[in-house]
């Protein structure tokens, strides 16, 4: 607190008479276990208007430009753009100013603006003060105070619903559901009574919280059986990659599902009544019900081989991969962007969008495996996985595995 007050002092006299700072974010809801190596901070503060002076929230609505906000605020045009053109060549970005921004202007009672408050994140922000005849533009950062937080919590409807009752956010859920996307599938096989828990970085601004970080270790139990991911950094190349406890990535070259969560409405068969064409046909795909609108990701790396409407298939990508596989993705709305034959995708690239094009009776995705010319169930599809630990650096792994489980179990005993 006494290092806090001093930083605050000499930035308040360096900025000299009607100065403004700032800090940001909103209350921690969340308890955490102790930090990990707190760094440094340049404290910013509110604004703290003089004797005589008013502080007004700015209304930064979509599409607004730093000027078009300050003149609907009650700001003069010129005064308006010279702020503007301060912050820009200090090198403020305010070609993505946003709703979520926090924008104050300090007003005398006279009504003239003498500071105003520019705070694009909980992490960067600037003061503007009158100088000769100008605008003298401060800027302030915060370095993030990184800890580590528990989220713990037991399936009842949905996956989303569990981890934010956990008091977790929405983002956990998709980053959760990334971890084990190739080993289990989300869309279908996630059922009330799943668990989880996880060890994941938690940020905070001047000991408010800001958001989630990194993932470190993830547990999900269904059905008895248990997954595990553990994050490792391979020192060879410095990526980070997740790895099961016997150091197997998790990444396998397939995903099991093009669309992050949904339901399956039907599944592969090879005697299943049409719905539109009557009689008992083969059914060698599976359909996953979903909004028209909703993104389709490629399941692997490959090259598109069609794209465009197909007959009955409506609109419809068909992708080629290594080992004599194909997948294609039926009945979309339209294509993603760049979706053409001949290009190449990446696994979880957007190719898509699910909607109800060609033979199809409402919005849904008809998404099939073919290996080697014939089709494959999707479900049960053995596909390659991705590469383990290196020998020279097992002994590592494993030491860091233990200790974030041993953490994890401490944190959170199921």
């Amino acid at each position: 607190m006494r290092r806090r007050i001093v930083l605050l002092t000499l930035l308040a006299i360096e900025l000299g008479a009607g100065a403004v700072l700032y800090r940001g974010g909103w209350l921690s809801r969340f308890p955490v276990v102790p930090a990990v190596a707190p760094p440094a901070t340049i404290v910013a503060e509110p604004p703290m208007p003089t004797p005589g002076t008013r502080v007004k929230a700015v209304d930064v609505r979509r599409g607004d430009t730093l000027v078009r906000a300050l003149e609907r605020g009650g700001m003069q045009r010129d005064t308006s753009a010279g702020i503007a053109a301060a912050l820009a060549a200090s090198g403020a970005n305010l070609r993505k100013l946003s709703p979520r921004h926090t924008l104050e202007v300090t007003w005398t009672l006279d009504g003239r603006p003498v500071a105003l408050r520019y705070e694009p994140s909980p992490w960067l922000g600037y003061a503007v003060i009158p100088t000769d005849g100008g605008w003298e533009v401060r800027r302030a950062e915060t370095r993030p105070d990184v800890r580590v937080d528990v989220v713990a919590g037991e399936v009842t409807r949905s996956l989303f619903e569990a981890v934010e009752q956990a008091g977790g956010a929405a983002q956990l859920a998709v980053d959760l559901a990334e971890i084990f996307e190739s080993d289990f599938d989300f869309t279908a096989d996630t059922r009330a009574g799943d668990r989880f828990r996880l060890l994941v970085e938690t940020r905070f601004a001047n000991d408010t919280f800001v958001d989630y970080g990194r993932i470190l270790v993830a547990q999900y139990v269904s059905d008895g059986r248990v997954l595990t991911g553990v994050r490792f950094e391979r020192a060879a190349d410095g990526r980070r990659a997740f790895y099961d406890p016997d150091g197997r990535s998790l990444r396998k070259s397939f995903l099991k599902s093009p669309l992050e969560f949904t339901r399956i409405t039907s599944r592969f068969t090879w005697a299943r009544p049409h719905p539109i064409l009557g009689g008992v046909r083969p059914h060698l795909a599976i359909d996953y019900g979903a909004p028209t609108g909703t993104p389709v990701r490629a399941v692997a790396d490959g090259r598109i081989g069609a794209a465009g409407w197909a007959g009955g298939n409506g609109i419809s990508v068909t992708l080629r991969h290594r080992s004599g596989y194909e997948t294609m993705y039926n009945h979309l709305s339209r294509l993603g962007p760049g979706i053409r034959p001949g290009g190449r995708v990446m696994q979880r690239q957007v190719i898509g969008y699910v909607g109800a094009t060609g033979l199809a009776t409402g919005p849904h995705l008809d998404y099939r495996v073919a290996k080697n010319g014939r089709f494959v169930n999707p479900l049960g599809e053995k596909f390659i996985p991705g590469e383990p630990i290196a020998a020279a650096e097992r002994g590592a792994f494993t030491g860091h595995a233990r200790e974030l489980l041993r953490r994890l179990e401490d944190a959170a005993p199921f």
